[in-house]
């Protein structure tokens, strides 16, 4: 049935009610689009475009020069391999935290259950602070290495008691299933939960990407070498720099880049992975969660 056939079988109140949240979705989703519009038109204008205010919607006096001094500076290129570095590793790293984690806060039979589950919930209430952590990673000799990046902030409480929950839902009658089988702890957790927990680790997996692909504080004040800053520190520096460089202010007169357009650029390529992998995680959150297996 078309949506127009279907639009017959409503009362006039159902089909105002149906209009007005097409309107309103169609308002939402262009006020979430249009930052990302607005950002790389920027980047594809003429600086003095950008400079003037002209740039709304499509670029002004289309040109890829801000691209073309972004993509030929090799610290970019650097910063953009430590951040895949810090993205994949950082995740994986958190994945082989998380899932243990939580599949062993979920069991009952565990030892001080309530006890482990509150201390883990505590953490998202209150922490130490920004001077004992920064303290904690020197005395661990954690500053300045990828390692340190990558193992810091390899735990978040909230993603562990969102798998736990998951866990926790699983029917019983899987484990039992698998304990008959002669399946201990480790093959039911590799072979029943984390099959059936796709979806839930696909939201995890997305989670740790976007955290650690937007990565800045942290790795602004932990690492000083500059070989080893992600893309967003980059993005800061170039900013800065471009700022306090005479030469490149006064160039900026007969050029066709500027601050706003050569930024815009850097945040469109560093935009480019995220928007290619959330896709491909979103297709997880459509999956059935219980696939075959025995029902309650």
């Amino acid at each position: 049935m078309s949506f127009k056939e279907n639009m017959n079988l409503y009362s006039k109140g159902d089909k105002a009610f149906v209009y007005l949240n097409m309107f309103l979705i169609a308002m939402f989703t262009a006020s979430t689009l249009y930052p990302f519009i607005y950002v790389a038109s920027l980047s594809f204008s003429l600086g003095d475009a950008v400079t003037a205010g002209k740039v709304f919607l499509t670029p002004v006096d289309f040109t890829v020069a801000a691209y073309e001094m972004v993509v030929f500076d090799p610290a970019f290129w650097t910063s953009y391999r430590n951040t895949f570095i810090y993205t994949v590793g950082g995740t994986l790293t958190s994945l082989l935290f998380i899932i243990p984690c939580a599949y062993a806060l979920s069991r009952p039979q565990l030892a001080g259950r309530k006890y482990w589950n509150m201390m883990i919930a505590f953490t998202m209430w209150f922490n130490a602070g920004m001077i004992p952590f920064f303290l904690n990673m020197r005395d661990l000799g954690l500053l300045d290495s990828y390692f340190g990046i990558i193992i810091g902030f390899a735990c978040n409480a909230f993603n562990i008691i969102l798998l736990r929950n998951f866990f926790e839902a699983v029917p019983a009658s899987f484990e039992e299933a698998a304990r008959m089988d002669g399946a201990n702890d480790f093959q039911v957790l590799w072979q029943v939960f984390i099959p059936l927990a796709k979806p839930a680790i696909a939201t995890i997996t997305l989670f740790c990407i976007v955290s650690r692909w937007n990565g800045f504080f942290w790795a602004m004040i932990l690492l000083r070498d500059e070989e080893k800053i992600p893309l967003q520190v980059y993005l800061r520096q170039i900013i800065t720099q471009l700022s306090d460089d005479d030469t490149f202010a006064s160039s900026l007169i007969t050029s066709a880049y500027s601050f706003e357009t050569v930024s815009s650029a850097i945040m469109v390529l560093s935009i480019i992975p995220v928007l290619l992998v959330y896709p491909w995680v979103q297709k997880s959150f459509n999956k059935g969660i219980m696939l075959g297996g025995v029902k309650e």
